[in-house]
């Protein structure tokens, strides 16, 4: 069975911007590495002859957005003229000729600055792709044949893990209880942490306050960023400890800070602080380090959590292979859009492992809030022990913001993959011409 053609709708126009907001004022976002991020992104509009138009955007941190746009524009070149119904009966050739392109994939292949262009591109196709359907994006996955969804599903070089087949019969596992488990989502939500209180600029009262006004609000899972300094780490990891009680979980997340034995020692030290897990403790390509991390921290009773820069499927397959991940946080922008992440939501479930998805920055709540359910619905059958990320900051610049409750996910309803940001937000945060930036610049 194959992917029934949409409507004709053909591009006009692509349309790409460099959208900045000045997070870094307030410390929102910061790490142990990213000390003064200005959440970001690469902004694409594909504009049709028709009245929807499919909206994508990579999140970035500031500078380099401009090279992401760049990429952008030059990978877009191809997509005017091209019509919706040839794009959707046949989106695995039109994914690849992004991904493959016989020249642009020299900077690449599949990883950096092209990639991060590729899914921004794709996730604006996702996006239109819903809208002419009037259907969220979660939907208009979760409606489809088993066999339907693999022909979206990039499984390129990771066959020896994952087999055609057995994906196929993953899927088909699935496919009797979806109805079963929309109904769940509909009624319960999708189960979510929270980041927003543990970010490494904010001081100690700011840290009790926000798990506090958390607790308050019905989450049971808070991550803490460390990595600069053991000390500070530990009066912060007990700030956070103390506050939310034995009973909820703590996260920690390192951001790339450590050499493999730092990562082992430090987290020794933080052991009586019971987190649930390190993530990113050293280099996100670094398969073996990961592999040595969680062999020496996993009978401590910590997990490793690693993915939002992970740069493709591939390198997933590696560490999930390897045993050198217990969380896979697959990036929504990161990654070559659903139709990627689809390959790796499978190779989890095929292999065991949870994924528990990046998320905050700009509009990455907003695609989490889809894929999230596609993988409970479709393959994995359960959100038992896993949590998707999510951050509350920036959500006010989207036409059709997330939905949260007592810590959960709610399901999306309006169609499209809801990463349509308000005119308004793209006309005042644009770099460097916005109204934001240009008030800055003259101070």
């Amino acid at each position: 069975m194959s992917i029934e053609p949409t409507n004709d709708l053909r591009i006009t126009a692509v349309k790409v911007l460099d959208i900045r907001f000045p997070t870094s004022d307030e410390l929102d976002g910061s790490d142990a590495v990213h000390v003064d991020p200005d959440y970001s992104s690469a902004y694409v509009i594909l504009e049709t002859d028709g009245a929807h138009q499919g909206h994508g955007l990579t999140f970035t941190i500031g500078r380099g957005t401009e090279i992401v746009c760049a990429a952008c524009r030059s990978l877009s070149q191809g997509l005017v003229g091209r019509s919706m119904s040839d794009i959707v009966t046949n989106f695995l050739e039109f994914h690849r000729s992004l991904t493959n392109d016989s020249q642009a994939r020299w900077i690449g292949p599949e990883k950096g600055v092209i990639h991060l262009a590729t899914a921004a591109i794709v996730n604006a196709v996702w996006d239109l792709w819903g809208k002419i359907e009037n259907k969220p994006v979660w939907q208009l996955v979760c409606e489809l044949e088993p066999r339907q969804i693999l022909e979206l599903t990039e499984l390129r070089y990771v066959s020896d893990v994952l087999s055609h087949d057995r994906a196929l019969n993953i899927l088909e596992q699935q496919a009797p209880h979806r109805e079963k488990r929309i109904a769940e989502l509909r009624r319960d939500g999708y189960p979510a942490y929270t980041t927003s209180a543990g970010w490494l600029g904010y001081s100690d009262e700011k840290i009790r306050e926000l798990c506090l006004q958390g607790i308050e609000e019905g989450w049971n899972h808070f991550k803490i960023k460390v990595g600069q300094d053991i000390e500070d780490d530990r009066r912060r990891c007990r700030i956070v400890r103390e506050t939310i009680g034995p009973d909820r979980h703590l996260m920690t997340d390192a951001n790339q800070r450590w050499e493999v034995g730092e990562a082992i020692e430090w987290m020794k030290q933080l052991v009586e602080f019971k987190p649930l897990w390190i993530e990113e403790p050293t280099s996100p390509d670094d398969i073996l380090g990961h592999k040595a991390v969680a062999d020496a921290l996993r009978p401590l009773g910590i997990g490793v959590a690693t993915g939002e820069m992970c740069q493709n499927r591939i390198i997933f397959k590696q560490l999930m292979a390897a045993d050198a991940m217990d969380f896979c946080q697959y990036d929504s922008c990161r990654l070559a859009s659903v139709n990627e992440i689809l390959a790796v939501m499978l190779m989890a479930a095929e292999l065991n492992v949870r994924c528990c998805p990046h998320a905050g920055g700009v509009g990455l709540c907003q695609y989490v809030n889809h894929l999230v359910m596609i993988d409970y619905v479709c393959i994995a059958g359960t959100h038992e022990g896993r949590v998707a990320e999510y951050v509350s900051h920036l959500h006010e610049h989207f036409a059709d913001p997330w939905r949260q409750k007592a810590g959960a996910y709610l399901l999306p309803e309006a169609s499209g993959y809801g990463i349509t940001m308000k005119p308004d937000s793209l006309h005042r945060y644009a770099h460097p011409h916005g109204s934001v930036w240009v008030e800055r610049a003259a101070k």
